[in-house]
């Protein structure tokens, strides 16, 4: 049995491995054996967002798959704005698990990893066993971004104060007090290295990545994936924080759960949780996607 992550970012990383894909090199984290779980982060997160419910997992049986995309975490920031497109992120996905020789699994995503998942999703489905959606982007009605650039001087000094290290630790604690739903919960982040793993990657340069998603996600997203789930022969579920003041279930609900024939039994509404749910219950989401992934890896 795998000892648990340790608590501090730092010692994360050493665990981290490195993969060349297109466009740069990204870590990923890769522990435990049997079916293999994805784990898909957004937008300013990374890896380190799935300690706890990969820690979880791993000891449940499964092998879990964490990479910081291009942009993010421990993975190159390089510069550039095209090299941060969704199409090309979910293209990474796809040469990390093919460098991995990994045939089938279970994806996970989260926030903007919704739209890495949908573009790796159009280019080859054919591995992805099933499909764990956690306060995800999926349609416009549900995305509601705190923040829409136009390209320029106004988006660039924006994300850069997630760089300059006199206003990181601002930008992170209010980033972390957006997305939890008890205030206290936030706070402790304070107290704790938890928020390593949220600032040092944006001291290391990944604004850059922000800079797009605040330019270009945030103002139209890359098409309407309405065709793509409704053509899309693979089991579901959604785990969603209720209170996500960012990313809204209730008005995609009825055409998500249309398009991806979802019944109620697969919809898992935490009412008392918001954005971050992987911070306010893993032990919770890990059950619940070991629920989900069982039958699946079984058959």
């Amino acid at each position: 049995m795998l000892e648990k992550l340790p608590l501090t970012y730092r010692k994360y990383r050493k665990l981290l491995k490195f993969q060349d894909v297109d466009g740069g090199r990204i870590a990923y984290l890769d522990r435990g054996d049997g079916p293999v779980i994805l784990l898909v982060h957004g937008v300013p997160t990374s890896s380190w967002l799935y300690r706890h419910v990969s820690d979880a997992l791993v000891q449940k049986g499964f092998r879990v798959v964490v990479p910081d995309l291009l942009g993010y975490g421990a993975s190159d920031k390089p510069k550039g704005y095209e090299v941060y497109h969704e199409e090309r992120q979910g293209l990474r996905l796809l040469q990390l698990m093919d460098a991995l020789h990994i045939e089938s699994w279970i994806h996970t995503c989260h926030d903007v990893g919704g739209l890495w998942t949908w573009e790796m999703l159009q280019q080859d489905a054919s591995k992805t066993a099933g499909l764990v959606i956690l306060n995800t982007i999926i349609y416009e009605a549900g995305f509601q971004p705190p923040m829409r650039f136009d390209e320029g001087w106004a988006a660039r000094v924006y994300t850069f104060l997630y760089k300059w290290w006199l206003t990181n630790g601002l930008m992170i604690n209010l980033t972390l007090k957006n997305g939890l739903a008890d205030d206290r919960q936030a706070l402790k982040f304070r107290d704790r290295f938890d928020r390593e793993g949220y600032k040092i990657p944006m001291l290391q340069g990944g604004n850059r990545a922000l800079y797009y998603f605040f330019t270009q996600t945030c103002n139209a997203l890359p098409t309407d994936y309405k065709e793509l789930l409704q053509t899309l022969d693979k089991p579901a579920t959604v785990i969603w924080g209720a209170k996500d003041p960012m990313l809204k279930w209730l008005p995609q609900a009825e055409a998500v759960m249309a398009d991806l024939r979802l019944s109620d039994a697969n919809v898992h509404i935490l009412e008392h949780n918001s954005h971050f749910i992987q911070e306010e219950e893993p032990e919770q989401i890990a059950e619940l996607i070991n629920r989900f992934a069982s039958p699946i890896c079984s058959d």
